[in-house]
């Protein structure tokens, strides 16, 4: 939710209006986090203080293009053109959770009439209202209804009563008083040509782009504690360059020995797809890092020491590559990344399956295995679609571990205070690795001594970084907001580790084989169910204008209803329930009648029967259900002129080629409802508060 981006170059010529086309890239680059209203903020030429220029500030409710359209009415002057050595500008999308979408509320938000301090942040800051009434009995007036505005404000308050603190000194103290999740980066009149960001909770990494290379790979911490400094130089390794400590207010330490540049451009953004076109190396910040850059020079610095801060923060390569975030020949990025699904599942599969020898390997996982076939049980935490996952997998698990597979929602989870025990191993699954809801039950969870599992789709992310162990799915960036491939490659990640759990075990070893090689054809069959597209817009036309509509399926394909109705619902705006067919007769039956819209999921396998009965009894009520059945099931096609024919595959991998035409489905119902597909009204990408 939300997405910063912010940009500074420093002895990098760039002009005003080159820096505000980078901040307007960055941010729809971002555009699909979710969001209602859109700013940024760069030094105003038409001012020239003393004391630096006056920021400029530019917000507008409504999409990027509303504020690109602003903007290039803005820099029409010449003094937008005029390069500029050293500059810094920073950028947001705001999803609405204080304060309704209007241009008051949008970010940046500024410290006073005069700008002097602006702030753009991710996340909420849970006691906003104490230090807001604090501001207020100081003679603060608040224009906004936001929790930030109280940020921008505290910063400004902290340097009239430090005057000789620097800029990350002020944000430091500023955000030792705050509570809650965020991730913020902070601009000033007073300290031009600095920035300065933190993040706890909520995503924030640091592009790098020098034409002259680092003196070093890493960045090493420096706190304001000379203690805590010493004792951390000590576990550095012996190439890393070693800050000495310093007085909490002296801004003296050897930074300036770290980074030897000469040329150097810097881009802060929550996430990488932001900044892959402009470089391929970045830094992820970690909970209470300050990065603050001064003359050129980043340093990182801790407000608090934690068990995890034995090591130097480390400049990564992306293996991201510019035309993963691009539409290509697509209409959206959703139906691009539906039909990317035979692809990704290779991926994800990569490395991972060795078809010629039978087997399978999780390298992330690999040491841990024998301690997790010694746990009690195993606990599968996520939220929307990566919960469906976990339910689609849920039987399998089972039946293959031999052990009590438990699958939570990760609020619910929280709101229980569920008992976890040491002996428990917790799986936590989420597309973008920082859904705030699981990673809060993942701390609860590794607090309790649980072993912690990461099923992510983004290196890098708090998921990735807080688990002992875990499996990158490997599905490739994700835009789209209702996630489609990520799905599938998180369903396989789970049977994957289904298949490791079961290696050694004699009496499964057919059904084992069986998986292999339905794994083995999986994209093939992804193909030819592809290639019903038109056959799905046809159906498509057929229910758009209807308010609801009911899917219905049992055993592995329950996942694919609850999945199914979940894309219905983001898409369209209209209702869809998923239902187990075992329930039709306890309650939801009372629903069907010959105008209820009803797909049900009737696949040869071992609930069929099941199926058929509840398919009996829809059809008994003057139902025309829309089938999924397999190819050549002459018997289940009777019941219905409406019917798409799925290949066949082994019975626990059905779900992920029966969810593809509900996806296409879900897809082409918004198109003819006018929905913003990628971008559905009130949805965020990643869900970084609670």
């Amino acid at each position: 939710m939300c997405g910063i981006f912010a940009y500074l170059n420093y002895l990098t010529p760039r002009s005003r209006q080159e820096v505000l086309e980078l901040l307007i890239n960055g941010l729809k680059r971002l555009e699909y986090r979710g969001y209602d209203s859109t700013g940024l903020a760069i030094d105003n030429p038409e001012s020239n203080n003393d004391d630096g220029s006056k920021i400029m500030i530019v917000r507008r409710p409504g999409k990027v293009k509303v504020l690109e359209e602003a903007v290039t009415e803005i820099c029409k002057g010449d003094e937008y053109k005029t390069k500029l050595t050293t500059h810094i500008g920073i950028a947001h999308t705001r999803w609405a959770t204080h304060g309704s979408p209007s241009e008051i509320n949008s970010h940046p938000h500024r410290s006073d009439l005069d700008n002097s301090f602006v702030v753009v942040h991710n996340g909420i800051i849970t006691n906003y209202k104490d230090v807001k009434r604090l501001l207020e009995k100081k003679g603060y007036v608040f224009e906004s209804d936001t929790d930030t505005e109280a940020i921008a404000k505290l910063i400004h308050h902290l340097w009239q009563q430090h005057p000789t603190y620097t800029f990350r000194e002020l944000v430091e103290q500023a955000i030792l008083q705050l509570e809650g999740a965020f991730a913020i980066a902070c601009k000033s009149k007073y300290f031009p040509g600095e920035c300065v960001a933190s993040r706890r909770g909520t995503p924030l990494l640091v592009g790098i782009k020098s034409k002259t290379r680092l003196s070093t790979d890493h960045i090493p911490i420096l706190y304001p504690s000379a203690k805590k400094q010493r004792a951390y130089n000590k576990k550095l390794p012996a190439d890393i360059p070693v800050l000495q400590p310093a007085p909490f207010n002296d801004d003296t330490p050897a930074e300036d020995e770290l980074l030897e540049v000469k040329e150097v451009e810097y881009f802060f953004a929550s996430d990488a797809s932001a900044i892959i076109e402009h470089t391929d190396r970045v830094i992820y910040l970690e909970d209470d890092d300050v990065a603050a850059v001064k003359d050129g020079v980043l340093s990182i610095h801790r407000l608090k020491k934690s068990l995890d801060d034995s090591h130097a923060r480390e400049i990564t390569t992306l293996k991201m590559e510019i035309q993963q975030i691009m539409k290509g020949n697509y209409d959206s990025f959703m139906l691009k990344e539906i039909f990317e699904q035979p692809e990704s599942v290779v991926d994800t599969m990569r490395g991972r399956m060795f078809f010629e020898s039978k087997t399978a390997v999780l390298g992330g996982i690999k040491e841990y295995i024998p301690e997790i076939k010694r746990c009690r049980r195993l606990i599968l935490i996520a939220c929307g679609t990566s919960y469906h996952s976990a339910v689609a997998t849920r039987q399998l698990l089972e039946e293959l571990t031999e052990l009590p597979v438990v699958v939570e929602l990760a609020s619910d989870f929280m709101d229980r205070h569920t008992p976890i025990f040491r002996d428990d191993v917790c799986f936590f699954i989420s597309q973008s690795g920082e859904t705030a809801d699981t990673l809060i039950a993942l701390r609860y969870c590794k607090q309790r001594g649980a072993l912690i599992v990461g099923v992510t789709n983004t290196v890098g992310s708090s998921i990735c970084r807080e688990s002992h162990c875990g499996v990158h799915i490997n599905a490739g960036p994700e835009i789209g907001v209702a996630s489609t491939k990520a799905y599938t490659s998180q369903f396989i990640s789970l049977v994957m580790f289904a298949l490791v759990m079961s290696e050694d075990r004699l009496s499964l070893q057919t059904r084992r084989l069986e998986i292999i090689e339905g794994l083995e054809n999986l994209a093939a069959q992804i193909r030819k169910v592809l290639q019903l597209n038109s056959k799905v817009q046809e159906l498509a036309k057929d229910l758009y204008l209807h308010k609801s509509l009911l899917i219905m399926g049992r055993g592995f394909n329950f996942a694919t209803c609850l999945e199914g109705a979940l894309k219905v619902k983001e898409l369209t705006y209209m209702h869809s329930e998923g239902i187990l067919a075992g329930e039709l007769k306890h309650g939801p039956i009372a629903l069907v009648d010959d105008e209820m819209p009803v797909l049900m999921i009737v696949m040869r396998d071992p609930v069929y029967t099941k199926c058929m009965n509840a398919l009996q009894q829809v059809t008994a009520r003057k139902s025309r259900p829309i089938l999924l059945c397999e190819e050549g099931d002459e018997e289940t096609k009777s019941f219905s002129s409406r019917y798409l024919e799925i290949p066949r595959t082994v019975d626990c991998l059905q779900g992920i080629l029966t969810v593809i035409p509900l996806q296409l489905l879900s897809y082409h119902i918004a198109v003819l409802r006018g929905c913003d597909v990628d971008c559905p009204r009130n949805l965020a990408k990643s869900v970084t508060v609670e």
